[in-house]
């Protein structure tokens, strides 16, 4: 997927096992399928999961999720992992990782589950989390998109749509966030929705974690792949105009860098999710929204 990730198998995370904490080393493992785009997923034993970075990883110890899961998880509606330990580097893993509470569920398309009912979820989750006391929380991804001009300009450019870059310029130019800094998730894709039941049961994957402009959680409204399900998730998390317009840009330009850097062989469902993505902010400009 990453040129330049390092290859995980079962063997190296038996082994980081053994060597640190020999008394988890023999409990059974599986990988966790589909792999994320940033970490790969082991459950270990009944109870446990083992996440590892693919590619630069921490080279502290420590972390944000360490240290602010444990206080976020019980004013959450919905089940989030909570840290157990850390594993250091060897000369077989350069950086640290992680162990966690398993938090049960499956992963499932947005296609195949009720998105109306998963936009009302989110956004509830979305509001407990936004009434977290941000006090001397880190910052999170939530930070100004004109800070993100650079970056997403660089992926413009080999996207070459100026429909694209029209719609990028209107979203800069909404006011920015002058409110406190929200706690927010940073990365509510599908991948990181666990369903029971036929519903969003839990949410993982908090590295994006912090608080800041809460556009990018608000940006979820336009992943779950229909404009009923969008107005839906603003329906549950009423939103001010400015930071919907944000959140829009920040849909747009999750969508652009996928498309640009992904192909549809090396990750075809990143790569049709990113499609949808782009198609649902556009076509709602198209509608006068």
């Amino acid at each position: 997927m990453h040129a330049d990730e390092v290859g995980i198998d079962d063997a190296l995370v038996h082994g980081l096992l053994a060597e640190q904490f020999p008394d988890w080393a023999n409990l059974p493992r599986e990988r966790v399928e589909p792999q994320g785009t940033v970490n790969a997923v082991f459950r270990l034993g009944d109870e446990l999961a083992v996440r590892l970075a693919r590619r630069k990883g921490p080279t502290e110890p420590g972390g944000k999720e360490l240290e602010w899961l444990p206080k976020l998880a019980p004013l959450l509606p919905l089940e989030v992992p909570v840290p157990v330990a850390q594993g250091s580097p060897t000369g077989a893993y350069p950086w640290y990782w992680d162990v966690y509470s398993w938090v049960d569920g499956e992963t499932a398309p947005v296609d195949e589950i009720d998105a109306i009912q998963a936009a009302r979820d989110l956004g509830q989750f979305v509001a407990a989390l936004q009434a977290a006391d941000p006090a001397r929380a880190p910052q999170g991804r939530g930070i100004p998109l004109a800070e993100r001009d650079r970056e997403i300009r660089h992926w413009l450019a080999r996207f070459d749509d100026s429909t694209v870059t029209a719609e990028w310029e209107r979203a800069l130019a909404a006011p920015p966030w002058d409110g406190p800094p929200v706690w927010h998730h940073g990365d509510l894709d599908v991948r990181n929705w666990l369903m029971r039941a036929g519903r969003i049961s839990g949410v993982i994957d908090w590295e994006a974690m912090g608080v800041g402009d809460p556009a990018c959680d608000v940006m979820v409204a336009w992943k779950l792949h229909s404009g009923a399900a969008r107005d839906a998730f603003r329906e549950a998390l009423p939103t001010d105009d400015a930071t919907w317009e944000r959140a829009r840009g920040w849909a747009l330009s999750q969508a652009v860098a996928a498309l640009a850097y992904y192909t549809p062989e090396n990750n075809p469902v990143f790569y049709r999710e990113a499609e949808n993505w782009l198609e649902l902010v556009l076509s709602e400009r198209r509608e006068g929204a």
